[in-house]
């Protein structure tokens, strides 16, 4: 009934009063543990407030295989997590300002689908790409996936090079969060040689 009031951590089980929890950037009180943060938290927290521009907010997945499992359409499971987290998809892309600053803004949620990479999502962070290209502006892209999205077969396993080749220009450093798969691990976040 008061769930929205409280925050459970994941390591102590403790309650932490959400709004200390949020002000202490998502660390347990009790045990220091650091749980996991929404897009919506993390771009809130990174940009200057009033600045956001979302991009691609309409973009959903449309079940391109037409997968299913244990009888639950692929369709669903998306629906759920929209309902669930109040996003269209693990990704939210965007222009905001840092200290003043336009900057280009892609927040992957693991709330949502574990964040997997899907069309939508390769697309999404695709034209943000090519939207800060346009307009010369630099990019931050926070990684929380749990890997390609497997309901969509290799249709999401096309996405990394996708990516990849829209960052071919770049030079940029890598902001690693929540990383649940070594295959995204090797991808997204280590294009850039660590020097």
């Amino acid at each position: 009934k008061y769930g929205y009031l409280w925050v459970q951590c994941e390591k102590c089980y403790e309650l932490n009063y959400q709004k200390v929890f949020s002000s202490q950037l998502h660390i347990c009180e009790h045990c220091g543990h650091y749980l996991k943060m929404s897009s919506s938290d993390r771009i809130e927290l990174s940009i200057d407030p009033g600045t956001w521009d979302p991009m691609d907010e309409d973009m959903i997945s449309m079940d391109p295989i037409k997968f299913h499992s244990d009888g639950n359409l692929y369709r669903d499971q998306i629906d759920s997590f929209q309902r669930k987290t109040g996003l269209t998809e693990a990704v939210q892309t965007g222009i905001g300002q840092l200290n003043g600053i336009p900057v280009a803004i892609g927040v992957m949620d693991f709330h949502f689908m574990g964040g997997s990479m899907g069309t939508v999502v390769g697309e999404k962070i695709t034209r943000l790409l090519e939207c800060a290209t346009t307009r010369s502006l630099p990019v931050i892209v926070v990684c929380a996936s749990g890997g390609a999205r497997m309901q969509e077969g290799s249709l999401s396993l096309m996405q990394m090079a996708k990516v990849s080749s829209a960052l071919y220009n770049y030079q940029y450093n890598n902001i690693i969060n929540q990383i649940k798969s070594d295959s995204m691990y090797q991808s997204l976040p280590l294009l850039q040689p660590v020097e």
